[in-house]
């Protein structure tokens, strides 16, 4: 990482008391970003491969086992086939941003990604829908931490921000990040669950203000899930916070992005919005499982001239 963590700060409620947003105005230019910018032939595909360095690669399944997520940690070593990475002419095999997994699948993950310096992300803190006593919350974090996790996905009381309560939601977050220890805190909003840009902008900004290093949109569970317009939103608020702290934050869309098309439309937000250093993994990260597939299908394509069934490019 090439920049200072996130040490966090008292909570500020006048950073968003009076922020107004109009949502005309943010869906009409979240709508351009992918009309003014056409990513073509060699370009696109040199996109597609630092998606690839960007996604959390993820399994969240009810019916997860230690050898799926071992043939899912495989897939993360080696997301392209040899004759993809040849054809590319890439000087290496490039490697996913992390495999992201529930806490009882983060040893077998970390045993299958030994030595390879992929790190294993875990949610935790009653993922999805949060709602455990804050005791219990806690003690699964430092439970994924203990098998060795070195990133935790978190997810917030969605009630704290409809209620308007940013204390207990800042108390909240503040615990979680103290018992991350080392490891990194990224702060999933559920923000299909929020109802307005307002409180997703709140959200944020409170998320930040606790410590967390990373603000995520969603678990992939709620109805809606990641949208340009709330990332919009959400990435103008982390850019505000950088401008008042100093502080570089990252950000994870996550939830209903399954193609190629989706990896290259986030980045263009990022690059417009914040410039080339979120497109690195240490401050972007795409929370997918599927878009894999679609991207190594599109990349095929690019070195071939042909498109491959889709089972050809099966993830785990």
């Amino acid at each position: 990482m090439s920049h200072v963590r996130n040490p966090g700060m008292p909570l500020a409620t006048d950073w968003f008391d009076a922020v107004q947003i109009n949502r005309p105005a943010t869906e009409r230019r979240a709508a351009t970003l992918t009309t003014r910018r056409s990513v073509k032939n060699a370009h696109q595909a040199a996109w597609l491969v630092n998606a690839i360095r960007c996604m959390d690669l993820t399994t969240l399944a009810g019916d997860d086992t230690p050898d799926r997520v071992a043939r899912l940690c495989a897939k993360a070593r080696r997301p392209l086939a040899d004759s993809i990475v040849a054809g590319l002419g890439l000087a290496a095999m490039p490697v996913v941003g992390a495999v992201c997994v529930y806490p009882t699948m983060v040893a077998p993950a970390v045993r299958a990604l030994s030595n390879t310096g992929i790190p294993v992300a875990s949610v935790a803190t009653g993922f999805p829908a949060g709602l455990m006593p804050l005791d219990l919350r806690l003690a699964e974090i430092r439970y994924a931490v203990d098998q060795g996790a070195s990133e935790i996905d978190i997810v917030i009381t969605r009630a704290h921000v409809l209620g308007g309560n940013w204390a207990a939601l800042y108390d909240e977050i503040a615990a979680m990040r103290e018992a991350c220890g080392a490891a990194h805190m990224k702060a999933i909003l559920g923000t299909g669950d929020l109802v307005t840009l307002g409180n997703v902008y709140a959200a944020s900004m409170v998320a930040m203000q606790a410590g967390a290093d990373f603000i995520k949109t969603s678990t992939g569970k709620e109805a809606v899930n990641a949208t340009l317009p709330v990332s919009l939103i959400m990435v103008r608020a982390l850019r505000d916070y950088g401008a008042r702290t100093g502080v570089k934050i990252g950000f994870k869309p996550a939830g209903g992005m399954k193609t190629a098309k989706d990896a290259i439309a986030w980045q263009i937000l990022m690059r417009e919005e914040m410039g080339r250093d979120w497109l690195e993994p240490d401050l972007f990260r795409l929370g997918a499982s599927s878009m894999l597939g679609d991207i190594e299908r599109q990349l095929e394509h690019f070195v071939t001239g042909r498109y491959a069934a889709a089972h050809r490019h099966a993830l785990a």
